[in-house]
C-alpha cells in the first residue's frame, strides 16, 4: 500500500483525496516512512513529521465536507531557502544556524493556504550557490539514481538538489525550488523529473533568502509536466511585498498542458551546439526535435549570437549581487556569532567560519567587480551584455514560439568529480543561464536515458509571461518521450 501511495502523481493523488479513496494522513505517513527509509540520501535538512501530520489531519477534515484548496492534503518538500514561520531555515549554511523565521515567505504561505502539507525543508547548495548540492553545510545529497554498472553515489544537481532527489526518490509528491541560473532545471534533468522556472516576477521573492535578486525566481519540481502546472498555479501571483512581482492574473496552466502544439514554430539555436558536446546529449536533442516535428511543429534554425558571453556575464552579475545580499550576515542579529576581541574581528570570524568555500569565492568575486576602478570594466559591461542577450531572445521570438535546447551538457556525475575545478562546475549551467539572464520562462523535461542508464533533459524556453505555451510544448515532449523509469537506487533499496 505504501509503495503504491508514493508512486501516485500529484494529479492522481489529488483525485483520490477528493474522492475520499485515500486520506491525506495515509498519504503523508507513507511519505514520512519513505523519508525515514532513505535518510542516507540526505535530501532533507529539517524533517517536520508532527507538523505534517497535523496539516494532513486538517486537510482530511476539509476534504470530508467537500472543501479544500487546489493542493489540499498533498505532501511536499520545501527548499530550505524559503522562510517558514516557526520552522528553522538555514539556506544550507552554517551562518544561519539557529535561525527560525518569525514570518512566512509568500510562496510557502500560498502553498499552505492552498492546502499543501509540509514534510520538511529540503537540502540545497549553500545560499543556492552550486550545481551539485555538494556545497551544503549539511552535507551532500545523494541522487536516487546510479549508473547501471556501479553503485557509486551521484550528485542530484544543484542548487535545488534536495528537492530533485526527494521528488525522484518518491519522498514527496512535489517540491519547491529556486532558479538563479538553472538551479531548478539542471537538477530536474539529472534526477529525471520535470522542473519549471517561470518568468522573472511571476512568483514573489518575499521571504526567499536572496542570492542574486535580479535573477532569483521560485518554481515547481514534480514528476510530470501537469503536476508542475498545478503546483505553480498555487505558488504564483502578485505580491505587494515584492517590488519585482508582476501584477498579472495567474493563467490556467493545467489546461494548457492539453493544448495541441501543431503549428507552433520551434527555434533551434546554432550557438547551443557547443564544441565537444557529448553525442548522447546531441542525440536526445535531435530526438526532441523529431518529436515536436511529428506533432506538427515547424522547426526553424535561429541564432542567439551573444550566447557565448552568457556564462561570464552571469558569473559577474550573480556574485556582485550575492556580495551585496550576503553583507547582512554579520552575527549581530540572527544566526551564527563567533565572538572576537572587537566588532570588526567578530564580523570577520563569524563570516569566515559561517560561509563555506564556494560562498566565500563568490563574495570575493562580487566584491572585486563592484570595487572602485573595476565597476565600469566588469559589472557595468556585464549589464550591457545582459541586455544584448535579452535582445537576442526577443528578436528570435519574433519568428518562433518556443526554443528547444538540451538542459545540461552532461548527465549526473559522481560526488567529488569537478569539485577541484570551479570553472568546470560552472559549465553545468551553460544551457540554462542565458534564459535566466533574460528572465524568461523555461522548463526541463526528461528526454531519455544515456548509455549508463542516467536521465537526460530537454529544455524549452518561452516568451515572457507565456508559460502556457511552455507547458503545452513540454507536455508534448513528455508524451513522446514516455519516460517512466524508476531510479535504480530506489529499485535496489526497495
Amino acid at each position: 500500500m505504501t509503495a503504491s501511495l508514493t508512486d501516485l502523481t500529484l494529479k492522481d493523488a489529488r483525485a483520490k483525496l477528493r474522492a475520499r479513496e485515500i486520506s491525506s494522513t495515509e498519504l503523508t505517513q507513507a511519505y514520512l516512512d519513505a523519508v525515514a527509509r532513505y535518510r542516507d540520501w540526505n535530501a532533507f535538512i529539517t524533517e517536520t513529521p508532527e507538523k505534517a501530520l497535523a496539516m494532513a489531519d486538517a486537510s482530511d477534515r476539509k476534504l470530508a465536507v467537500g472543501e479544500g484548496g487546489p493542493m489540499e492534503g498533498l505532501p511536499i518538500g520545501m527548499k530550505d531557502l524559503f522562510c517558514t514561520a516557526g520552522t528553522r531555515t538555514t539556506a544550507g549554511s552554517h551562518i544561519l544556524d539557529g535561525f527560525t523565521p518569525p514570518y512566512e515567505s509568500t510562496v510557502s504561505g500560498k502553498l499552505w493556504a492552498a492546502g499543501a502539507v509540509c514534510l520538511g525543508k529540503t537540502n540545497m547548495d549553500e545560499f543556492a550557490m552550486g550545481s551539485s548540492n555538494i556545497t551544503s553545510y549539511r552535507g551532500p545529497v545523494a541522487s536516487p539514481w546510479t549508473k547501471r554498472a556501479e553503485n557509486k553515489p551521484l550528485v542530484p544537481g544543484g542548487s535545488s538538489g534536495g528537492s530533485a532527489a526527494a521528488v525522484a526518490g518518491r519522498l514527496c509528491v512535489a517540491a519547491t525550488g529556486t532558479d538563479t541560473g538553472g538551479s531548478i532545471r539542471q537538477p530536474a534533468a539529472f534526477a529525471g523529473i520535470c522542473g519549471v522556472k517561470p518568468t522573472y516576477g511571476r512568483c514573489s521573492r518575499f521571504g526567499i533568502v536572496a542570492f542574486a535578486s535580479s535573477l532569483d525566481q521560485a518554481g515547481a519540481m514534480a514528476r510530470t509536466v501537469e503536476d508542475c502546472a498545478i503546483m505553480l498555479e498555487a505558488m504564483a501571483g502578485f505580491d505587494p511585498h515584492d517590488s519585482t512581482s508582476a501584477d498579472l492574473p495567474v493563467p490556467d496552466w493545467t489546461a494548457a498542458c492539453a493544448k495541441p502544439v501543431r503549428g507552433l514554430k520551434i527555434g533551434i539555436p546554432k550557438e547551443y551546439r557547443v564544441e565537444g558536446m557529448d553525442p548522447e546529449i546531441d542525440a536526445v536533442w535531435q530526438g526532441g526535435i523529431d518529436w515536436l516535428k511529428a506533432e506538427g511543429c515547424e522547426i526553424k534554425d535561429i541564432s542567439l549570437p551573444h550566447t557565448k558571453y552568457a556564462l561570464p556575464t552571469y558569473y559577474i552579475i550573480a556574485p556582485a549581487e550575492a556580495s551585496s545580499n550576503l553583507a547582512r550576515y554579520d552575527g549581530m542579529r540572527y544566526g551564527l556569532r563567533v565572538p572576537g576581541r572587537n566588532l570588526v574581528e567578530t564580523y570577520g570570524k563569524t563570516r569566515g567560519e559561517g560561509f563555506g568555500v564556494e560562498v566565500q569565492r563568490r563574495v570575493l568575486i562580487g566584491t572585486y567587480v563592484l570595487s572602485a576602478g573595476y565597476y565600469d570594466a566588469y559589472y557595468l559591461k556585464a549589464q550591457k551584455v545582459r541586455r544584448l542577450i535579452s535582445d537576442d531572445f526577443l528578436k528570435a521570438f519574433e519568428d518562433v514560439d518556443l526554443i528547444l535546447t538540451p538542459t545540461a551538457p552532461s548527465a549526473a556525475f559522481r560526488e567529488g568529480d569537478k569539485m577541484d575545478d570551479p570553472v568546470a562546475m560552472y559549465l553545468n549551467d551553460v544551457f540554462t543561464v542565458p534564459s535566466s539572464l533574460a528572465g524568461l520562462p523555461a522548463m526541463s523535461v526528461p528526454g531519455g536515458l544515456n548509455g549508463d542508464g542516467l536521465p537526460l533533459g530537454l529544455h524549452l524556453i518561452g516568451k515572457p509571461w507565456d508559460e502556457a505555451t511552455v507547458f503545452a510544448g513540454a507536455a508534448a515532449l513528455e508524451r513522446a518521450a514516455d519516460f517512466d523509469v524508476v531510479p535504480y537506487g530506489l529499485e535496489r533499496a526497495a
